[in-house]
Formats: C-alpha cells, sequence, structure tokens
C-alpha cells in the first residue's frame, strides 16, 4: 500500500491488492487488516487529492486577484470575473447581478458561457431563488440539483430561465461592500453537482475579491469623470476668461469711438464685427437708423411684436428664428432697438455675447442721447427764429434768410406750415419727437398752446400733413389732427400761412374730424373762404378746369350748358330749350361732362362747389370784361 502511494497509482491498484489477497486464500484477520490498509491509503490518497486541488484553486485565486488588480473598465471587469468564477470550479456558467432597490429587481451585467436567456439587461426578481438567500445570509447559498430542491423559496421568473438553461447546480455568491451587498456572483452547471466546502470557501473569496475590484473600478471610473468635468470646468472656465477679456477690451473700444465722435454706423460696424453678424438699430416708429452686413427680410407685425417685447422685460430676447433683439432705452423712455442676425443663428448665444450686446445697446442709448441733446441745444436757436418768423420780425427777409442758413434751413425753397394737435395734448414726448422730426427734414419746429407748429420743406401740404400726423400718431400711440397750408417761398408770407393752417385745423375740428390731415385745397369752398387770400383761379381750375379747356379748345359751351342744367334744377329738357337746342344735345353734353368731371360730379357736395366754381368763373369773366373796357376808354 505504500509502494502505491509512492507510486500515486490509481485507485483500481489498491482494490487489486485486496481481491489478490482474497483469491490467495488469506486469513479473515489478514483481509481485515489489509482493507483497513486499503481504506487508509485511499483517504491519504483522497486527502493529497484534494490538498492538491486546494493548492490548484488557491493557485488560480491568486492568478484571479492579481487579474482583478489590473484597470479595467467596469464592464471589462465584470466579464473577467464571470469568466474566471466559470473556470475556477470547471463550471458551465456563470454571471453577475446588481441590485436595483428602487424597480425591485437585479439586472445581469455580464455573463459566460452558453447562455441564451440570461443576457446583459435582463432583470432578475429580488424575491426567490438562491440569490435572495444569500443576499439575505451575506454568505454563499447552493443547491445541487435547483428546481426540485424545496429548502428556498423559488421565482417561477428564475424557475423559467433556469429551465430555459437546463441547468442544475447553481451557488450564488452575495458582492458586498462596507456591510451593504450590492450584487451577486452566479455559478451553475448543467449537471446535479454537491460543492465541497472548499469550492464554496473558495467561490466566497472571489467573491470577496470580485467587490473589491468593482468597488475600485466604480471609485476609478467616478474618479475619471470628476477628472473629465474638472477638465471641462476649466475648458470652460478659460473660454470664459478669454470671452471675458475680449468682452472687456470691446467695451471701452466702444466706448472710445462713441467719444471719438463716431456716429451709429461706426458703433454699429464695430458692434457687427464683435458679435460677428449683421446688426440693424432702429428708432421706436420702426424707421431704420443704421444698419450693417446683410439682413434678410424680416416680418415686420413679427418685428414690431418682439421689440415691444423686448422693452417690456428690458432685455435681450431671441426669436425662433434665432435673431436676437435688445433695447436701447432710458429708464422708461424707449429710445431705439437693436436687431442683430447672427451668422449661425442656430448656434446659441453665451452669457459674455448677451452681455455684449446689451453694453451695444446702452452705448447706443447714450448716443442717441448725446445726439438729441446736440438737438436739443441747436433746437432753442430754431425755436427762436420760427417764433420770429410767426411773429413777424421786424428784421430784414436777407437777414432772417441768413439765419435760415446757418441752420440749413432754405427759406427760398417752397415751404408749407403745419399746425398739429394730439388728441391726448402736448407731452414732452411729442415735443422732443418734433424736434428731431424737423431738424431731420431741414424744417422748424415751435410749440403754440396744445399744438405743435412746423415749418417742413414742400410743395404739396396735403402730403406735407398726412406724413406729420401718421408719424406723430404712431410715436404717442394717439390720434393726431393737422391742418396745412401753403407752399410759400417769402418769410414774409410764413404769417399768413400759419394762420391760414390754423383755420384749417379749427375747421375740421368744428367738423368733428379727428386725426387726419386737411388743407384749404381739400376743404374745397370751405377751404376758399378760410384763406387769407383766397385762389379763385386755382379753385376754378380745380373744380371745372377741365370743362374750361374743352370748351376754348373745341369752341363748345359746356361751360353754358352746365350753368342752364343748375338754373333749370337739373333739367335737361327745360334747359335744351333755355339754350334753344335739342334735348339730346343737352344730354350728349351732359355726357362729355361727366367724362371730363368725373361720374360723382352730379353729387350734392360735388354739384354745390361746380355751382359755385361756375358763378366765381362769370363774376371773374364780368370783372375782365369791365376792365378791358375801362382800359380802352383810357387808351382813348
Amino acid at each position: 500500500m505504500l509502494e502505491l502511494l509512492a507510486q500515486e497509482a490509481p485507485e483500481s491498484e489498491f482494490e487489486e491488492v485486496v481481491r489478490q489477497a482474497r483469491r490467495g486464500g488469506a486469513r479473515a484477520g489478514a483481509l481485515d487488516r489489509l482493507s483497513r490498509a486499503k481504506d487508509l491509503s485511499l483517504g491519504i490518497r483522497a486527502l493529497f487529492a484534494r490538498r492538491q486541488q486546494r493548492e490548484a484553486g488557491l493557485s488560480a485565486l491568486v492568478d484571479t486577484a492579481r487579474d482583478l488588480t489590473l484597470p479595467y473598465h467596469l464592464d471589462a471587469l465584470l466579464k473577467v470575473i464571470t469568466r474566471r468564477a466559470r473556470l475556477l470550479l470547471g463550471l458551465d456558467m456563470s454571471w453577475v447581478t446588481f441590485h436595483d432597490f428602487d424597480a425591485g429587481c437585479s439586472r445581469v451585467r455580464a455573463a459566460d458561457g452558453h447562455a441564451s436567456a440570461i443576457t446583459v439587461g435582463f432583470e432578475v426578481p429580488m424575491q426567490g431563488g438562491v440569490g435572495s438567500q444569500a443576499t439575505q445570509r451575506s454568505a454563499p447559498f447552493w443547491s445541487a440539483d435547483y428546481l426540485p430542491d424545496d429548502s428556498f423559496a423559488h421565482s417561477d421568473t428564475i424557475d423559467d430561465v433556469v429551465r430555459a438553461e437546463g441547468l442544475h447546480a447553481i451557488m450564488a455568491v452575495p458582492l458586498q461592500s462596507e456591510e451593504s451587498t450590492f450584487g451577486v456572483l452566479y455559478v451553475a452547471d448543467r449537471r446535479i453537482r454537491h460543492f465541497a466546502p472548499d469550492e464554496v470557501s473558495l467561490m466566497s473569496s472571489l467573491g470577496d475579491l470580485a467587490a473589491v475590484a468593482i468597488e475600485k473600478t466604480r471609485l476609478l471610473e467616478r474618479t475619471r469623470d470628476e477628472v473629465a468635468e474638472l477638465e471641462l470646468d476649466t475648458s470652460r472656465a478659460k473660454d470664459s476668461f478669454a470671452a471675458a477679456r475680449e468682452f472687456g477690451d470691446a467695451h471701452p473700444r466702444l466706448l472710445d469711438l462713441l467719444l471719438d465722435g463716431g456716429d451709429l454706423t461706426g458703433l454699429a460696424g464695430e458692434a457687427a464685427n464683435l458679435l460677428q453678424g449683421s446688426l440693424l438699430i432702429r428708432d421706436p416708429a420702426g424707421r431704420r437708423l443704421a444698419s450693417v452686413g446683410e439682413l434678410p427680410e424680416l416680418d415686420a407685425s413679427e418685428l414690431d411684436t418682439l421689440c415691444l417685447d423686448t422693452h417690456t422685460e428690458r432685455r435681450p430676447i431671441r426669436s425662433q428664428g434665432g435673431v436676437w433683439l435688445c433695447p436701447a432705452a432710458s429708464r422708461d423712455e424707449m429710445l431705439g432697438t437693436l436687431v442683430l442676425v447672427p451668422h449661425d443663428p442656430q448656434e446659441p448665444f453665451t452669457e459674455h455675447q448677451i452681455e455684449l450686446l446689451r453694453s451695444v445697446a446702452q452705448i447706443t442709448a447714450v448716443l442717441l442721447l448725446m445726439r438729441r441733446s446736440a438737438a436739443a441745444a441747436e433746437g432753442q436757436v430754431r425755436d427762436l427764429l420760427f417764433n420770429d418768423l410767426l411773429s413777424g420780425s421786424r428784421l430784414p427777409p436777407a437777414q432772417l434768410a441768413e439765419r435760415a442758413r446757418r441752420l440749413s434751413v432754405d427759406l427760398e425753397e417752397p415751404h408749407t406750415v403745419a399746425v398739429a394737435r394730439p388728441e391726448g395734448g402736448i407731452r414732452g414726448r411729442a415735443v422732443v419727437w418734433a424736434s428731431s422730426y424737423a431738424h431731420r427734414l431741414s424744417g422748424l419746429k415751435s410749440v403754440d398752446g396744445d399744438c405743435i407748429v412746423m415749418l417742413l420743406p414742400g410743395t404739396d401740404p396735403v402730403a406735407v400733413g398726412e406724413a406729420l400726423s401718421s408719424e406723430l400718431s404712431t410715436v404717442l400711440g394717439s390720434p393726431v389732427t393737422v391742418g396745412a397750408a401753403g407752399p410759400t417761398t417769402n418769410p414774409a408770407d410764413i404769417i399768413g400761412v400759419h394762420q391760414e393752417a390754423r383755420r384749417c385745423l379749427e375747421a375740421v375740428t368744428a367738423l368733428g374730424g379727428v386725426g387726419v390731415a386737411v388743407s384749404p385745397q381739400e376743404l374745397g369752398f370751405l377751404g376758399l373762404l378760410l384763406s387769407d387770400s383766397p385762389n379763385t383761379v386755382g379753385f376754378i381750375n380745380r373744380t371745372i378746369g377741365p370743362v374750361l379747356d374743352y370748351d376754348a379748345q373745341q369752341a363748345t359751351e359746356l361751360a353754358r350748358t352746365l350753368e342752364a342744367y343748375f338754373a333749370s334744377a337739373s333739367s335737361p329738357t327745360r334747359a335744351a330749350e333755355t339754350l334753344h337746342v335739342h334735348p339730346n344735345t343737352v344730354s350728349r353734353r351732359l355726357e362729355r361732362i361727366t367724362e371730363l368731371l368725373g361720374a360723382a360730379w352730379q353729387e350734392p357736395a360735388r354739384a354745390l362747389e361746380v355751382q359755385l366754381a361756375l358763378q366765381l368763373q362769370r363774376t371773374r369773366r364780368a370783372l375782365v370784361r369791365r376792365g378791358g373796357a375801362r382800359t380802352g376808354r383810357a387808351r382813348g
């Protein structure tokens, strides 16, 4: 037996010695001693085998520990753990689950071996199965034949998976960290197998090593994430510092541009370059004050709404199309709006870019206030000149004209006088706007009671009055009624034109007109009556001029026919009798008159003007004949 032990003979040779002794006729006592020696020898042999197996397991465990000390990402580490666990005991499968206490389940994170049902992401119930027992006991738990084993609670989900994989022996080892279990390491075999204590101890040691390695890897990954986040924060801080430095350099540069006497166009150009886009500066009425770059077509109504929103919120806002708007304001007064179209509208603006846009808007507001202050100082001189013209200055006209030229006002050019009355009353905003409007159009402004009087270049008082009413109404948000008269090229006539414009305003007010612009020409014969120097020839020509011209060119009697027609109460038959012509002739003449004067000449208001014009023409013709007769007698 000792020789066989020394030779590490197989178990069958030990049995063969006993069989040979029995065949050789050995006595019963000798056979008993020989059998005992065989049993002891086989026990010693099994002890050596277990020790060798344990040494091999420990050696494999040491190799596994060495592998687990290498730096891995978590998924790669779990693959190493599951493979080592399966090979350590020569089993068919292994997998690792992590607990999700919020969801009430465990999820498979890695698996090794031929797996079809147990895949990464598979949810394992936390109640039932050997994994639940291992977690509750904080120690390994195993079953030699899982499905028929009723020593623990089962879970239908786990039973289905075990059945699908054809597993029998399963061991669960808890993965613990600081007295808390965060997962389970499973090993399984497709044969019925009773795990020896040494194997259980070996798997428990592997579970402890795996838990330490997992926690170390998690800590390293958190550290990597924190380092990456710190690097990102550092990069952001550098970018922010660079942007802040650029902003700090840009602000003094813009101020220097302002102090060097730069205008809005220069400011807009510098700002557009800094903000990397196209820039538009609008006044409160929506007019373009300055622009740089190519601006796309913007919806006017949407732009007006956004301008109102940015002034209401007192901050830059961004439209859905990526256009930025920023208010240029002084306290509650709206001075203008900046409209910025970035080169890349989809790229988000940084905080520093928004602050730079706000800074540009503030400097724009300062520049607008400076321009307004300069205009106000000059406006006092302009107001004094206009007051002299309205009050009838004793200065020679040449001197008044020279004073006007110094203010870029040419009184030798045609000018009209407009008297505007805001329906909400005179406000400081209206006066400031009127000063700016007069300066922009090279005109003059004065305030008289509840009205603003303006001398503006132009030959059409109606067009001048309508433009003034429209723009001032937009600024004030309330109707503005305007009376306009002119034109005149003589400074001495400005007094009379002003009085005529004021009478037009009073007349349209008495007639109930609000928010309109009128002139003597629009008031018809009423304007003729209100005028200081009635232009009867102009009234006649505007009313029946085409008829008089036709008579002169064709030698017809359309004007005489009109007189007869009105004298006979608009009866063509009686008019024909008065003219001693056929009624059809009168009808044809009336058709010709309609072609010349338009279809509305017989309406009551227009017919009244036509009759007045005929009467004035008849009186004028008689006076001309009388004057010619007197001239002839004087010559004779």
